[in-house]
């Protein structure tokens, strides 16, 4: 069983926290937020600061929910030294990798999330329940994928994207960087990067971000 420090006393930390099942041991949660230093999250405690990161050796899981504060605290630790050789990736036990497809540092895969074939999933994303991810799908650094989402084949997700609960998006699709999609839109064509698609289908309802 391998030790584990959550870096946000948020959501997603509890959820990692119930979904461990023996396979991790959250030994401790780092936040910014003064007000809970010394508090316990779900028989968790809060025992420092994000930056005290920095010391010991300890496996790091960040729980920030959005993907730019993931990639704020990524880049805060990294200009201390701490590298991608620092973060445990956490598969929750129902979600099966196959073979031809990868999953890098820090991702989160909670349960219930599909991988069909060739997906290539970058660093410190989050997937959240009963997402279906299909053949060749790519997902770049940063990205947070909501409950119920479904890609079709070959769909290319820019770093530090979202995609809210229950959308859909079509094979051959790119959702640009940073870009969010709304719950439950259906994506017929490409999203361009910062901007934000709303509605069934999605092309129909740009809101510009």
């Amino acid at each position: 069983m391998n030790d584990v420090l959550l870096l946000g006393a948020s959501g997603l930390a509890r959820e990692v926290v119930a979904a461990a099942d023996g396979r991790i041991r959250v030994v401790g949660i780092l936040d910014d937020n003064p007000e809970l230093q010394g508090s316990r999250i779900d028989g968790i405690d809060v025992c420092g600061t994000v930056m005290d990161a920095v010391h010991g050796s300890i496996p790091l899981l960040l729980c920030v929910g959005a993907g730019t504060g993931r990639q704020a605290i990524a880049d805060r630790l990294a200009a201390r030294g701490v590298g991608d050789e620092r973060f445990a990736t956490f598969v929750d036990g129902s979600v099966r990798i196959p073979p031809g497809s990868t999953v890098r540092a820090g991702s989160i895969l909670l349960a219930g999330v599909v991988l069909t074939t060739a997906v290539r999933i970058g660093r410190h994303c989050v997937v959240m329940p009963n997402v279906t991810l299909t053949h060749d799908d790519t997902l770049h650094d940063f990205v947070t994928i909501a409950a119920g989402v479904s890609l079709g084949g070959a769909v290319t997700v820019g770093e530090g994207a979202y995609l809210g609960m229950n959308a859909s998006v079509r094979q051959q699709v790119t959702v640009g960087a940073r870009a969010t999609v709304g719950m439950g839109a259906v994506v017929l064509e490409d999203v361009p990067a910062g901007q934000t698609w709303a509605g069934v289908p999605a092309g129909a309802r740009l809101v510009r971000a």
